[in-house]
């Protein structure tokens, strides 16, 4: 075992793998770690040889060869790497959520509540600054600026960073409807505004919302 991790790149792998909330693919760490996924694999089998990691075939339904997610094998040791307790039981939540069978506007309709009642407090203030205050507040990094033009007086809300990005690459459904939720009860609850668009991960557009004020 020891062998195997002190090879500087498989130790980078192994933290990687045993700091996530959720299964890894090759490409995962290889765009995590700057490799060429080929180089990624070879490392992964070292691992798997050495009963450090585990391998699970996804299959998709679609013609061709499964993927496969790795993740830590049973009883390899954690060497402090343990996700943090939030992050693993958001991961964990996200994994109920789903098997329960919550949907997007399930996960929209519980972050709008949440949005309004943060916003409740901030009521005097502007749509947009409180928008890009409680955005800030949990992670966000948000950077207003003019919007796309399709109403008057349209704001554009970019996201710089999302600190759900990992549940999100997981929980896509849930987590950015949860977000667009969120956005939508402050925008509704401070007053002055309604949410035009909006941008997740997986939408040509860099992650955004668009802020309608005219």
């Amino acid at each position: 075992m020891l062998k195997a991790l002190g090879d500087e790149t498989r130790y980078a792998m192994y933290r990687e793998l045993a700091t996530s909330t959720r299964p890894l693919s090759a490409q995962d760490l290889a765009d995590r770690l700057g490799l060429h996924a080929n180089t990624v694999r070879l490392h992964l089998d070292r691992l798997r040889e050495t009963g450090l990691v585990e391998a699970e075939a996804i299959h998709r339904g679609t013609v061709g060869r499964p993927q496969h997610l790795y993740s830590l094998a049973p009883g390899a040791p954690s060497m402090g790497f343990d996700p943090p307790a939030h992050a693993l039981l958001a991961g964990l939540l996200g994994s109920l959520a789903e098997h329960l069978g919550a949907g997007p506007d399930d996960a929209a309709d519980v972050g709008a509540q949440w949005g309004a009642q943060l916003t409740r407090r901030n009521r005097s203030r502007s749509c947009i600054t409180v928008l890009h205050d409680e955005l800030d507040r949990l992670g966000f990094e948000p950077a207003v600026g003019p919007g796309d033009g399709t109403a008057e007086g349209a704001v554009r809300v970019e996201f710089l960073h999302c600190p759900f990005r990992e549940l999100a690459e997981a929980y896509p459904d849930l987590v950015c409807n949860l977000h667009r939720g969120i956005c939508a009860g402050v925008i509704e609850t401070a007053g002055g505004g309604s949410m035009q668009g909006f941008a997740t991960l997986y939408d040509p557009e860099p992650c955004h919302v668009t802020v309608a004020t005219g």
